[in-house]
């Protein structure tokens, strides 16, 4: 039996270590988990309250075409129904927009270190991908559109971008937009939109009004914290999201994952809560990292990469063995920098205090 020649050599995904297996494998009795960018606070009461409720129909389908949970996110963002679709984490949808969009020998353009699905789907549709190297920890927004063909079919803009957490402008998507020629379709992932301060960032939705080959991406795995239960959701043109919706399984959402998102949409008070205490986390940590000369990216997530002037996997096992998972730039092609989640304020401050012990132990890299 041979699997398609395309997925080979095909790495698989590398979650963070999970809480347990590290506690069983040092022996640690506590472990903080910062490396994949989960909410520290958990969910909304109101997303508890709804997925209790819905335990009495675990034996029964959910509702495949999501109706109620579509009618609560296009009101929530006023557009229409048919402009909505939902998967099991936004990065069925990415799988979905692969699905339907390429077949082999088609092109599709990504920044060099970005989400790694992005690659993973369009490879295994036989798909060619572009990347475009990353400029100071920013998308090359116009290497990327010098590199767009009469064989483009996909544009993928992570933003922030993970794992730099770096953030492009409204003004500066629009830009690229304007290059981006209407048989391409333009994704933009806006998996940590909600957590953003800047001020500065996008307006997907105007944007969207103007470009019928955009879609956004946005989640209820992050700051709405829904993340165990896999909900994500695009929002695009009609023909758009009629196309992918062509190649979604039947029943991809679960009961629990519909209801619980219907519910975080309504608590308005945690979204902000969340929000503005992951401003505070972000002050402290690159604070500290400011006091131990450590440079960063400019963090617009709920995470920041810094740079710990040592090789990344030294780094990342010395906290590791502390009880501290964080991601490892050795993983990500960044050797001396380490990515990590913004925590609650003791998980930061006791992340910096072993981060300390860390560096103290390993050896500068020069």
């Amino acid at each position: 039996m041979q699997p398609k020649q395309q997925i080979m050599n095909l790495p698989v995904y590398q979650p963070g270590k999970p809480i347990e297996e590290v506690k069983r494998e040092l022996g640690l009795t506590e472990v903080i988990k910062l490396a994949s960018n989960e909410n520290p606070f958990g969910c909304s009461p109101k997303a508890k309250e709804a997925i209790v409720s819905m335990v009495d129909q675990v034996s029964l389908y959910p509702d495949g075409g999501a109706v109620e949970l579509t009618e609560a996110v296009a009101n929530y963002f006023s557009v229409n129904n048919d402009q909505v679709i939902f998967g099991a984490g936004s990065d069925e949808i990415i799988l979905m927009i692969a699905r339907a969009f390429l077949v082999p020998g088609d092109e599709t353009i990504m920044a060099t270190h970005t989400f790694p699905q992005y690659k993973h789907n369009c490879q295994i549709e036989g798909a060619v991908s572009i990347e475009v190297p990353l400029k100071d920890g920013y998308q090359d927004l116009d290497g990327m559109a010098a590199k767009i063909t009469d064989k483009t079919k996909v544009l993928w803009i992570c933003n922030p971008n993970n794992p730099t957490g770096t953030m492009h402008t409204h003004d500066e998507i629009k830009q690229l937009l304007a290059k981006v020629p209407s048989h391409v379709l333009v994704v933009l992932d806006e998996a940590y939109a909600e957590y953003n301060t800047s001020g500065a960032y996008p307006d997907g939705f105007a944007l969207l009004k103007e470009h019928k080959n955009v879609i956004l991406l946005r989640t209820f795995s992050k700051i709405y914290g829904l993340a165990s239960l896999r909900i994500g959701y695009g929002i695009g043109h009609p023909e758009v999201i009629r196309s992918i919706n062509q190649v979604r399984e039947p029943f991809n959402t679960t009961s629990f994952a519909q209801k619980a998102a219907i519910a975080s949409l309504q608590d308005e008070q945690f979204l902000n809560y969340c929000r503005d205490v992951n401003s505070t986390g972000i002050r402290y940590l690159t604070g500290e990292f400011n006091r131990l000369g450590l440079p960063y990216y400019e963090a617009h997530g709920n995470f920041i990469m810094v740079d710990v002037k040592r090789p990344a996997a030294d780094v990342f096992n010395g906290l590791l063995r502390r009880g501290f998972i964080i991601r490892g730039g050795h993983q990500l092609g960044f050797p001396t920098k380490i990515r990590v989640t913004v925590g609650s304020q003791e998980q930061n401050e006791k992340f910096i205090a072993a981060l300390e012990s860390v560096l103290q132990e390993v050896a500068v890299q020069v």
